[in-house]
């Protein structure tokens, strides 16, 4: 049964648009067990991603994705070079896990995290608890539904 995630990037770093011009990337460069976790025990492709960008102004969910292969080793973690290289990680036991994405489209406007916050049917959502930094999380299909209703209408509700 397919799921609903939010994904979290930096535009700088990688952007909705760049997932739309290279068709398809791999989730790479998540450090945290937690969101580790929930890449590799529970995405599966098929699985809808809110595509949400922060570390700008205003935050906010951009587009949808999906996922787009089963959690497979993420190959930087074996790569001295790379910045998101691990060297307690093996090819026998490796420790970061990624999945591949590619675009379903771009939103008509962002939602921004505001709108998401004072929207109280979304008030139980990972991303608007304190203190909540990860950038995997699942969240609701009705949460991801309501968010991509409201970035059909403008940012005033109207």
């Amino acid at each position: 049964m397919a799921r609903s995630w939010l994904m979290k990037s930096e535009p700088n770093d990688y952007a909705y648009g760049d997932l739309e011009r290279d068709g398809r990337t791999a989730w790479d460069g998540v450090r945290n067990y937690q969101a580790r976790n929930f890449l590799r025990d529970e995405a599966r492709p098929g699985d809808r991603v809110l595509f949400y960008h922060s570390n700008v102004q205003p935050p906010g969910v951009v587009g949808v994705a999906e996922v787009a292969s089963e959690p497979y080793p993420d190959p930087a973690q074996f790569d001295p070079d790379s910045k998101y290289f691990d060297p307690k990680a093996t090819e026998a036991e490796p420790r970061w896990f990624v999945v591949d994405l590619v675009p379903v489209r771009e939103l008509p406007r962002t939602v921004t995290l505001a709108e998401i916050k004072a929207d109280p049917a979304l008030s139980e959502m990972l991303l608007v608890r304190r203190g909540n930094r990860l950038s995997v999380m699942p969240i609701a299909d009705a949460e991801a539904d309501r968010i991509v209703q409201r970035a059909e209408r403008p940012a005033d509700g109207s």
